[in-house]
């Protein structure tokens, strides 16, 4: 079995660890449709399959996209790409609080990305929470980058950092939600890449607790990616252009 399904299963049954580990669990289907994107084709749907959750010694996060290339042919219009994370809460593995101040915890952070035309890079390194007012949540995670295998380049052409702030804004009562990510990866050596920063906020409507009394279960919305040098690609080069701004609609459901 390929193993991007493999993963897509463990994301769809967090049931797999066993009952008493899991303190939380949340599972959702994210359909999004947009233009304007630079390297790939411009028009682009995504279907995102997404789990977040909370267990006994830490926390997990991992989304999966399955991404469609709008008008291209039908032997290069597919792709997909996705990332899976857990980190190993300090606080929660020696039973007290591990912060000071607005910083709540710290955890050992790992993940791994893949992808049909991106390279299987290992991260790891230190995660850490803070409390932060007017954010439901507001975590910053800062890695170490290893690629394990390349089939479209030299391998070792991922390596280098990464800084990952990811937050949550609830504004009150009025249903709109505030959160998304940011990366800035770089490398130590020039030679590797162009440093990337990918902004991907997304704004959203609790559309289902407006119907029928549902909150947090549907949302309309839209998202913004902005990207800096997209896949570490050098601005400059003669008929590409590598900085991304694009907007999405978006539909999202929690299960």
């Amino acid at each position: 079995m390929n193993n991007k399904w493999i993963f897509v299963a463990l994301l769809a049954s967090p049931t797999a660890f066993a009952e008493s580990l899991v303190h939380w669990s949340d599972f959702s289907v994210t359909g999004l449709y947009g233009d304007n994107f630079e390297v790939d084709p411009a028009e682009q749907t995504t279907i995102t399959l997404e789990t977040a959750g909370g267990w006994k010694y830490g926390d997990w996060f991992a989304f999966q996209d399955f991404i469609y290339f709008n008008g291209e042919p039908s032997d290069s219009n597919y792709a997909n790409y996705g990332e899976y994370g857990t980190r190993f809460s300090a606080s929660k593995m020696f039973d007290s609080k591990i912060g000071f101040g607005p910083l709540t915890d710290l955890s050992l952070a790992l993940q791994y990305e893949q992808g049909s035309a991106a390279a299987s890079t290992i991260l790891y390194g230190i995660g850490s929470d803070w409390d932060v007012p007017g954010f439901s949540y507001l975590n910053v995670n800062v890695y170490q980058r290893t690629e394990l295998s390349n089939s479209a380049g030299e391998l070792g052409a991922s390596d280098g950092w990464q800084l990952t702030p990811a937050w949550r804004i609830d504004f009150g009562d009025t249903g709109i939600v505030f959160d998304g990510f940011i990366d800035w990866v770089f490398s130590p050596s020039e030679d590797s890449y162009e440093p990337m920063l990918h902004i991907n906020p997304q704004l959203k409507y609790d559309l289902g607790a407006a119907i029928n009394g549902k909150s947090g279960q549907f949302y309309v919305g839209v998202e913004y990616d902005y990207w800096k040098n997209k896949y570490g690609i050098p601005n400059g080069i003669p008929g590409l252009e590598v900085d991304q701004s694009a907007f999405s609609l978006l539909l999202k459901y929690h299960l």
